[in-house]
């Protein structure tokens, strides 16, 4: 295998004909390239979809109340439901459940409202929270500190803004904790300052939103003892599907709604979402790695043909060869050699290009904020298949050749023209 002799012969014979090796070696050179790029492409989808839903707890539900469809007993279709504070400790009390945040909006779902600080006003949305909602949606923070439960006790005038709803009402040398925003007439004291961990337009609307005690929210705005929508978690070894009928199951019964009315109340499930996606994400890679596969297949084949002219412009040396003692077995070791040896030089240069492009996509797509991917990461073990890959592409490419080099008698061989 080591024997200097034999790969000078075999980089001799490469170089004898340099644009059909070329041709040859870029056949395979594009199949390794194109199984990177596809597998790289899986990987930049991937990460730039877990990415945007950074900072939201893989185990979460939210649910909130709608419109009947079915009556039930003895009310009509039509109504409206809608949560109270009451509903609080039967959905904590559920052995599904972890963290429970109940949470109300100002003005409605996704609704600004005018918020003022000295001259400056803009629209945001307002809601009001408990602490629990870190425990579900994870924030970072510029300054300061999230809402805490003597604020809730106390129904502190507190509020935690949004870094984007900084930059719209303070000057840039001013600190916003400690001063006072007005929302609505009431006056709050500001005591943090959130940087979401979110991206995309859920990121951006984390950044533009003020967060207040929610019974200080309930209290100043006369909001009563409703709850908007709640935010929850389900412990550890819960499944998703049974956490979401369970929660489902108790509001039904406690807001007299028809067990088989599934529109009543709306619940989004972040369980099954990152489930989907997972098996997309396992889909896309498999058409990568049967795209590129196939690609590789191709190189291959036409590594094969060429060995096969090879073979036949080389039939009085082999025969020669034969005539002198050599056996079957050299031949073939030696045509599967050569078959080798281009394979996976042109393999290795297709990885290293494979390498480079991500690495030159990683570097555009790093800070990149608005768009569905990130930087692409192909693992080392999916590069170690990828040689092994080409190891065998290389042998299967020399075995038809080498099977007919073998074949041929030493008499024949140099009577051949």
């Amino acid at each position: 295998m080591f024997d200097l002799d034999k790969w000078k012969e075999i980089w001799a014979t490469l170089r004898s004909n340099k644009l059909r090796t070329f041709l040859t070696a870029f056949g395979v050179f594009w199949g390794i390239l194109m199984l990177m790029a596809m597998l790289g492409f899986a990987s930049s989808l991937e990460t730039g979809s877990r990415r945007q839903m950074k900072g939201l707890a893989t185990n979460m539900l939210f649910v909130w109340g709608q419109a009947t469809t079915e009556s039930y007993d003895g009310l009509p279709t039509g109504r409206e439901i809608q949560f109270t504070m009451d509903d609080i400790e039967p959905i904590r009390r559920l052995p599904a459940v972890d963290a429970v945040a109940p949470r109300i909006q100002l003005g409605g779902w996704q609704s600004g409202f005018t918020v003022a600080y000295e001259s400056k006003s803009g629209s945001f949305q307002v809601y009001g929270d408990y602490p629990d909602l870190t425990r579900i949606i994870a924030f970072g923070y510029e300054a300061g500190r999230f809402i805490n439960q003597r604020d809730i006790l106390e129904q502190r005038k507190v509020a935690v803004i949004g870094n984007l709803v900084r930059d719209e009402l303070y000057p840039p040398d001013v600190d916003p904790v400690g001063t006072y925003i007005k929302i609505s007439g009431v006056y709050f004291q500001v005591v943090g300052v959130m940087k979401t961990l979110r991206t995309g337009r859920e990121g951006e609307r984390d950044a533009l939103t003020v967060y207040v005690p929610f019974t200080t929210m309930r209290a100043s705005f006369n909001m009563g003892n409703r709850v908007g929508f709640f935010a929850l978690t389900a412990k550890p070894g819960f499944a998703g599907p049974a956490v979401e009928t369970q929660v489902r199951s108790i509001l039904k019964q406690r807001h007299r709604v028809s067990p088989t009315d599934e529109l009543a109340i709306g619940s989004f499930n972040m369980f099954q979402v990152f489930e989907k996606i997972g098996g997309i994400f396992t889909a896309i890679a498999l058409v990568g790695w049967v795209v590129g596969m196939l690609t590789l297949l191709a190189g291959v084949i036409g590594v094969s043909n060429i060995m096969l002219i090879t073979v036949k412009e080389r039939t009085k040396e082999i025969g020669v060869r034969k005539a002198l003692g050599a056996t079957p077995a050299s031949i073939v070791a030696m045509v599967m050699k050569e078959a080798v040896v281009l394979t996976a030089l042109a393999g290795l240069m297709g990885m290293a290009a494979g390498v480079g492009l991500l690495a030159l996509a990683g570097v555009v797509l790093e800070h990149a904020t608005n768009v569905p991917f990130g930087p692409p990461e192909v693992p080392l073990s999916t590069a170690l298949v990828a040689v092994a890959v080409l190891v065998g592409a290389g042998g299967l490419a020399g075995i038809m050749p080498a099977a007919h080099a073998a074949s041929i008698k030493p008499i024949e061989a140099l009577r051949a023209e």
